[in-house]
């Protein structure tokens, strides 16, 4: 009698778990947090999830427990079990996914534009690849970073962006700006024409700016910089991928303060 009851609970909680993804999932202020990191991480920093899917809930609080029990309980709390592969159009490996809040854009400017800055922000100008941008923001997070800002059509909220930050866009304030828009402070932008940059120190309230590898950067954020800075590289090779080009930027900045 006890386990029909449980199996009848699972099942009622599942269904509604269901009901709320898919009421939710057309929602643009929403985004997908695919897999145990992306999750982990979003409820981490903070994020408002929505609806939280595993296809084996006790195997996910074990992988918690396991990997990262800081947030175990609050998993606990969040993740109902269901049938993900219904839901989504790829089950992650760790099977389990999520729906979080976007965070505002006029949260996210007041953070940019906020002084005095003791970190630099990230510009990509008119970045093409998903995964290199998701990839940023990792880097971004982990430096301490103040931000990570794109120019361009690409939206750095995608779910492959999301993903391959590994759900650390809320450990930082990613937004796609405009060029008039961007934060207040001097602009470094990457170009093999620059000031080696091992003859600079960066300061903490820098935008750090990086082209795309194929293009550079544009003409009117070339125009728009205070300084070029280049890095050290082999002649005949022809570029550095746009994440190696940051975490060097990043590294020879300082990193978070101890």
């Amino acid at each position: 009698m006890s386990s029909e009851k449980t199996a009848g609970t699972v099942d009622v909680a599942s269904a509604e778990a269901v009901r709320r993804w898919r009421e939710a999932a057309g929602r643009e202020e929403l985004v997908l947090l695919d897999g145990f990191h992306a999750l982990k991480h979003a409820v981490r920093f903070g994020a408002d999830v929505t609806v939280a899917v595993a296809e084996d809930r006790r195997a996910l609080l074990e992988l918690a427990g396991e990997l990262a029990p800081d947030v175990r309980d609050a998993l606990d709390g969040l993740v109902r079990e269901a049938p993900l592969r219904e839901l989504v159009a790829r089950v992650h490996p760790t099977g389990v996914a999520a729906l979080a809040v976007r965070p505002d854009r006029e949260a996210l400017l007041a953070a940019l534009g906020r002084t005095p800055r003791s970190a630099p922000v990230v510009v990509l100008d008119n970045p093409r690849n998903l995964g290199n941008v998701g990839a940023v923001v990792r880097l971004a997070a982990g430096f301490g970073a103040t931000g990570v800002v794109t120019r361009g059509d690409l939206d750095p909220w995608h779910p492959h962006v999301v993903r391959a930050g590994a759900g650390l866009h809320y450990a930082t304030a990613v937004a796609r700006l405009e060029l008039e828009e961007l934060p207040p402070g001097p602009l470094y932008a990457l170009d093999p024409e620059g000031e080696d940059i091992r003859a600079l120190t960066l300061p903490d309230d820098a935008l750090l700016a990086f082209g795309s590898e194929r293009h550079g950067i544009s003409p009117e954020l070339r125009a728009r910089a205070d300084h070029l800075v280049s890095l050290p590289m082999r002649p005949q090779v022809s570029s550095y991928n746009l994440a190696t080009s940051v975490a060097m930027t990043l590294f020879h900045w300082g990193g978070p303060k101890a």
